[in-house]
């Protein structure tokens, strides 16, 4: 079983607001797929779809710990959206409320994973499975 995780989410949205989904994939330490989901999330804006698979994620973190407790030591989380990434890890300011809110849950949330958590941005070529999901959800609703 996999010590070290890798963790891609990415949210999207047609219209902003518009349409929504979110996606998330999840690979073991060899690369291996973990997890996967693809979620649609009613109308939502872009930053609040990117925000809720990152909580996706979390969720899905959260509960593979309760039932497999000590088995993951790390994990790094990659999403393609700059905004949410900083704002998660503090460094830029939460001007809308409905973004603070999320932020707060993910805040409380990633507090309860009992390992090292790393959260960094990446390019969106680099995020293509998550993107994928994402669209695919974003896809069943039309």
């Amino acid at each position: 079983m996999a010590k070290k995780i890798k963790v891609y989410t990415d949210g999207g949205s047609r219209g902003n607001p518009g349409k929504a989904g979110a996606g998330v994939y999840i690979e073991d330490e060899l690369g291996k797929e973990f997890y996967r989901e693809s979620k649609f999330l009613g109308r939502k804006t872009n930053n609040e779809a990117e925000y809720l698979a990152f909580l996706m994620a979390v969720d899905c973190l959260l509960r593979f710990e309760l039932k497999n407790p000590g088995l993951i030591e790390s994990a790094e989380f990659f999403l393609d959206s700059k905004l949410v990434v900083e704002q998660i890890n503090r460094r830029w300011k939460i001007k809308k409320a409905e973004l603070r809110q999320l932020a707060e849950s993910s805040w409380k949330n990633l507090s309860a994973l009992p390992y090292s958590i790393t959260i960094k941005h990446l390019l969106r070529e680099e995020n293509q499975t998550a993107d994928q999901l994402a669209n695919e959800a974003m896809d069943r609703a039309c």
